[in-house]
């Protein structure tokens, strides 16, 4: 029997907690995993990079997800740490003028080098996952950065009921205020030809967790990328955040999904991951879901301190049974 051929989309903590759950239903369920990741990154390391060597893409999410599907041989893994790893700050030169390596992990520097030697970020991830083993694909949602924008009622404190435009993914990530509105620049970015190949050949299209507004929406926001999901014979399925974020403050459950029909009206989704003790009240949840012809699947998906961070092994339990139904 093939592989389940699965494409996840996202950037951030939250696409790599996605994929780490993907990777753990191996030993049930065999799956091709793609990850599709944003690329409106623009603070932190990959900001700097962006700015100061024009970097094509914001490496940062393309970095967290390559870690997340590294091997899991003693070696790979090693590698993948070794990506991960961000150069602090020594105190025998502090003060001695600033260390631009500070604040930078080795795997945006990595990535950086090899767009920069090969002149092409499908190549150079492609490279980069093989270093780390990788058990799957990892590919930007454009061939180049893309700027995310939002309209925010209530940024400033001292004018609560005034529209203002935020700009800068890291910008509206940290927000105050509700978010009337997202966009991103260019409108029309060149989008990633594998990513439409991948697309095409999915059996699951996967969106969530993540950052709403900044991480999963701006992907159904690029039009070619929105033409192949909603072209796809693939089944949808959504993974709900935990809890609100700055970006999405005032903003439950069901309006979340209602979101995905806004951005990309027509969208249909076949099944809603949530968390019984985090979703509140499921019946809006459960309304909201077969608004968009989804079922709403509870389970136990957070880790056991009680914060709101998705526990891999737990969220891969409770997608095996979803993505292996009818095999």
């Amino acid at each position: 029997m093939p592989p389940v051929r699965v494409v996840a989309f996202g950037g951030g903590h939250g696409l790599s907690a996605s994929l780490r759950a993907l990777r753990s239903s191996a030993a049930q369920l065999e799956l091709d995993i793609t990850a599709v990741v944003t690329v409106g990154d623009d603070g932190g390391s990959s900001g700097r990079l962006l700015a100061e060597r024009d970097a094509l893409l914001p490496p940062g999410d393309l970095r967290q997800a390559l870690a997340a599907l590294a091997d899991d041989q003693p070696i790979t893994q090693r590698t993948a740490r070794l990506l991960q790893y961000r150069f602090a700050e020594i105190p025998a030169v502090r003060g001695e003028g600033n260390d631009p390596l500070v604040g930078h992990a080795v795997g945006n520097l990595l990535l950086l080098g090899l767009m920069e030697m090969l002149g092409d970020p499908v190549q150079a991830l492609d490279q980069a996952a093989a270093m780390v083993g990788a058990r799957g694909r990892v590919l930007p949602m454009a061939r180049h950065a893309i700027g995310i924008e939002a309209d925010v009622r209530g940024a400033d404190p001292q004018r609560p009921h005034e529209v203002v435009t935020v700009r800068g993914q890291h910008a509206v990530a940290v927000a105050h205020g509700h978010v009337e509105a997202v966009r991103i620049d260019p409108a029309d970015p060149p989008v990633c030809a594998q990513a439409i190949a991948a697309i095409d050949e999915a059996d699951w299209l996967i969106f969530g967790p993540g950052s709403w507004f900044t991480s999963v929406l701006p992907h159904l926001m690029v039009p070619g990328l929105a033409e192949a999901i909603m072209k796809s014979s693939a089944r949808r399925l959504v993974t709900l955040n935990l809890a609100t974020e700055n970006e999405t403050l005032g903003l439950s459950a069901a309006d979340h999904l209602a979101a995905l029909h806004w951005y990309l009206p027509g969208l249909r989704v076949d099944a809603v991951v949530a968390d019984a003790h985090w979703v509140g009240e499921t019946e809006p949840v459960r309304r909201a879901a077969e608004a968009l012809g989804a079922r709403l699947v509870l389970a136990p998906v957070a880790v056991a301190d009680g914060s709101p961070r998705h526990d891999p092994e737990s969220l891969g339990v409770a997608l095996v049974p979803v993505l292996g139904a009818d095999r």
